[in-house]
């Protein structure tokens, strides 16, 4: 009898840290996303070695080099599939992925992540202030935190700073620490050519306001004002001839591409609809701290 409850114990001890493990790890991502984010989308070429393999709202970016590939991005946790379908479409090897690159630690642009690394092997590199955001997978975030963690938490393989140098292959994508959405928000400039002309590209993250609370409100981020007026002031003075986002609605995609379209670089090229995009969240930057423009 002693050593039926003992093993009775030893079991019930045993299932509890099962229990505890699941729960540990459970993601929870919210419920309230919007049904375009998780939307399949058919991937294309955008101009020269740059491909669109995300959803129809969450964007992500496929950079190809004879030494394999880049993805930036990866959507939601659900998306892994959709990525993953969208890139062999196009006619590369998913395995051929070596670089995995996001534009910001929230969990619309981080959901795959985990999982996409551990099939491809590729390093994982993030702008540095959301690295620990990032190994915890959200769970930190000022703004989408606080509630457990809200994708599987990825470990970073490389820190990356403002004005470093991504490389593979003959391509080299500079990282620009663009923060306040979150801590390490980032965009990246690179170079693309295709037999006809070459194309400076900047991916941007738009620096929207997430949070509600007033600044003053938010003790774990006490940059976080200095932070949007610095990025919103450096990406004013960006040069490109194609800009895209973390998001499609924000670059105008579905009013740039019809589904089917052919090859069509021109249609991505001219920086007026970004210098709106700008002046809106400014706009709204500075209803938000009470100060105008000057």
């Amino acid at each position: 009898m002693l050593k039926y409850t003992f093993t009775k114990t030893i079991l019930f001890i045993c299932l509890s840290f099962v229990s505890f493990l699941a729960s540990a790890q459970k993601i929870n991502e919210p419920q309230d996303t919007p049904p375009e984010w998780s939307k399949p989308y058919p991937p294309f070429q955008i101009a020269g070695n740059l491909y669109y393999v995300g959803t129809y709202d969450l964007a992500c970016y496929l950079v190809t080099t004879p030494q394999r590939n880049i993805l930036i991005n990866t959507g939601l946790a659900s998306s892994a599939a959709i990525i993953r379908a969208n890139v062999e479409t196009l006619g590369f090897k998913f395995a051929d992925t070596r670089i995995l690159l996001t534009t910001q630690a929230h969990y619309d642009h981080m959901g795959a992540m985990a999982a996409i690394k551990k099939v491809t092997g590729a390093k994982m590199m993030v702008d540095e202030k959301d690295a620990a955001v990032m190994a915890d997978g959200g769970r930190s975030d000022y703004a989408l935190g606080g509630n457990g963690s809200t994708y599987k938490p990825v470990k970073a393989d490389r820190l990356l700073q403002n004005g470093d140098t991504i490389s593979l292959g003959d391509m080299r994508l500079v990282m620009l620490h663009h923060p306040g959405h979150t801590k390490g928000s980032c965009s990246f400039l690179f170079d693309v050519k295709d037999e006809n002309k070459s194309y400076h590209v900047l991916i941007a993250n738009m620096p929207s306001i997430v949070t509600e609370k007033s600044f003053s409100e938010i003790p774990g981020y006490p940059d976080i004002a200095k932070d949007y007026a610095y990025t919103l002031d450096a990406m004013k003075k960006l040069s490109f001839d194609i800009w895209l986002s973390s998001h499609a609605s924000q670059f105008g995609l579905h009013t740039k591409h019809q589904q089917g379209e052919g090859y069509n670089p021109q249609a991505f090229i001219g920086r007026k609809g970004y210098d709106e995009v700008l002046a809106d969240l400014q706009n709204k930057f500075s209803e938000k701290t009470g100060k105008k423009q000057p």
